[in-house]
């Protein structure tokens, strides 16, 4: 397994921009032994010129890293009514993908509907050799493991996938460890980590369809209390998953990028197995 650093470190809470400069940023990847960089809309997505984009692959590659996946549109982490947008036209987003020298891009579904539009989506991408990936998500059709399966199924196309990310697993009161992965395991593109630590009385909180609105703290990666993450880097050994591990925390209200970058690269290789 290798470490990604998505940009999400460096974003600011509105989701739609960079509290630090993009290269500043693949610079801080390079330094510290990174192997990729997880792109957002936030650092450049459909809104960003062909030519900027291959700017920023340029950078990407020239520091020994490369792009893991990309979220080409805002609306999809921001997780709005307009997050499946993209699916009825992933062209422009396929175009970014291609663009930034990537396979794999972040979508979201949130009603029935999206189902049909995902289908139709991943042809598209299959056509131009490119995967199509859902993150464990609240207030999404991926909200719980049962039904995040009976929709892969629904879809049915072997180029869509699953982003596991254990955080949003723990917060709708799903399991997250070796019994979780082993039936996602066929279907895993890439693993999200973050952490909160859930308390009634926390000063954060969000909606999920399954449980209601949940209270919590964000709390840095390493920190106890949260997502037990020995016990996640075990079972993702254990069921031989070899790809990234992407550094998702929004850490901008903790801490600064470099801290938290430095910190989470040191917590994760003291785990064993990850590079």
């Amino acid at each position: 397994m290798n470490l990604s650093l998505s940009v999400r470190i460096a974003e600011a809470p509105c989701k739609t921009k960079l509290n630090v400069p993009f290269r500043d940023l693949v610079q801080l990847g390079t330094e510290l032994g990174y192997k990729a960089i997880c792109m957002r809309a936030s650092a450049g997505g459909v809104g960003t010129s062909r030519g900027q984009l291959e700017q920023m692959r340029a950078e990407v590659v020239q520091a020994g890293l490369r792009i893991s996946m990309v979220t080409a549109d805002s609306d999809v982490p921001l997780n709005n009514d307009h997050g499946p947008d993209s699916l009825k036209n992933i062209t422009p987003s396929l175009d970014v993908a291609e663009a930034l020298g990537c396979d794999l891009i972040r979508v979201c579904l949130k009603t029935e509907a999206d189902i049909e539009h995902a289908r139709r989506a991943a042809d598209f991408a299959a056509a131009r050799g490119i995967r199509l990936a859902h993150q464990c998500h609240t207030t999404t059709l991926f909200e719980t493991v049962d039904r995040s399966l009976e929709v892969l199924d629904q879809i049915g196309r072997s180029n869509f996938g699953l982003i596991y990310e254990p955080a949003n697993l723990m917060i709708c009161g799903e399991s997250y460890g070796v019994d979780t992965l082993k039936r996602f395991k066929p279907h895993l593109m890439n693993v999200y980590v973050q952490n909160h630590r859930l308390d009634p009385a926390g000063p954060a909180d969000l909606e999920t369809w399954c449980l209601g609105v949940r209270r919590f703290h964000h709390i840095p990666i390493w920190e106890s209390g949260g997502v037990n993450f020995p016990e996640v880097v075990a079972a993702l050994q254990q069921i031989g998953y070899e790809g990234c591990i992407t550094i998702h925390q929004a850490y901008a209200e903790l801490m600064g990028p470099r801290e938290a970058a430095v910190e989470t690269a040191r917590y994760f290789r003291s785990l064993g197995g990850i590079v």
